[in-house]
């Protein structure tokens, strides 16, 4: 990232209060929070459809009210330490996702969609290779976030990198880098290191379009990477050629994991996930 990008980084970090979040998952949160007690399993459930309430609710835990002694890397967790009514404060103040309107070029209910599926692979694979699956999913589902808050916030910028390639693109961050001197990833890193989240939760995300650079450590990283390869070329509509021919093998290498074994971790019924995906919000 160029020195020159710095000041419209750190700009752009301090309107992440504003990142909207699904109507419906703030009316189903508040819903079952007015059960005495709410479900712990339908919490979790609900938090884990929406980026920015888990990002919320992993903040909240990982703040000062708690003074943990270890950081929190998961929703279950952060849910486990919050009283209902820290949750139902933290979800009644949330911007409603009718702000997406003005994103240009950007539906939050397929942005939701698509970080979820992210994180259910990503949990997948991390079980595979015997790595953490609840940061695994915490990684998957906000590794975007960067993405909807560069939206927000200089939508006319975005909306010139939208015209040439779409925002879940698998060529987005480096059309970014490009034309901004940084890119999502570097945007949701910081996020991460705003709410305090874990370390290898932070380094999972600076490191998920380059797993393979100097500094990379975290397996989490190429984990998040080949989920995310996926999911876009879903989004893409890759035939069996297109996604054999896009595969990132060097950063499956690193991990052990080739095309094929993360194909058999991918138990959607994309007929079924696309009418999701297509529900306007």
């Amino acid at each position: 990232m160029s020195d020159d990008a710095l000041p419209e980084l750190e700009a752009l970090l301090a309107h992440s209060g504003k990142l909207p979040a699904l109507p419906r998952s703030v009316a189903l949160l508040l819903a079952e929070l007015a059960h005495a007690p709410p479900q712990l399993r339908r919490l979790n459930q609900h938090f884990g459809q929406d980026p920015v309430l888990a990002a919320r609710v992993l903040a909240l835990a990982n703040g000062p009210a708690f003074q943990m002694a270890r950081q929190v890397a998961g929703i279950p967790e952060a849910l486990a330490l919050a009283s209902t009514q820290q949750l139902r404060t933290l979800v009644a103040a949330a911007p409603l996702g009718t702000a997406a309107q003005a994103m240009h070029g950007v539906s939050l209910a397929q942005f939701a969609h698509y970080s979820q599926q992210t994180a259910r692979l990503a949990r997948a694979l991390a079980g595979v290779l015997l790595q953490d699956p609840v940061a695994a999913y915490t990684v998957g589902l906000l590794h975007g976030l960067g993405e909807l808050l560069l939206h927000l916030c200089i939508p006319a910028e975005m909306a010139a990198i939208d015209a040439l390639v779409p925002p879940l693109d698998a060529r987005r961050s480096l059309v970014e880098q490009q034309i901004l001197g940084y890119g999502y990833e570097e945007v949701s890193t910081r996020l991460a290191e705003r709410w305090h989240l874990p370390a290898r939760v932070v380094e999972a995300l600076r490191y998920q379009s380059d797993p393979l650079a100097e500094n990379a450590c975290e397996p989490l990283a190429a984990i998040v990477h080949l989920a995310s390869w996926r999911m876009r070329a879903h989004l893409a509509k890759l035939d069996e050629k297109q996604m054999a021919d896009s595969f990132p093998g060097d950063v499956g290498a690193i991990v052990g994991l080739d095309i094929d074994m993360v194909l058999q971790q991918d138990p959607f019924d994309w007929r079924r996930e696309q009418s999701a995906a297509d529900v306007v919000v």
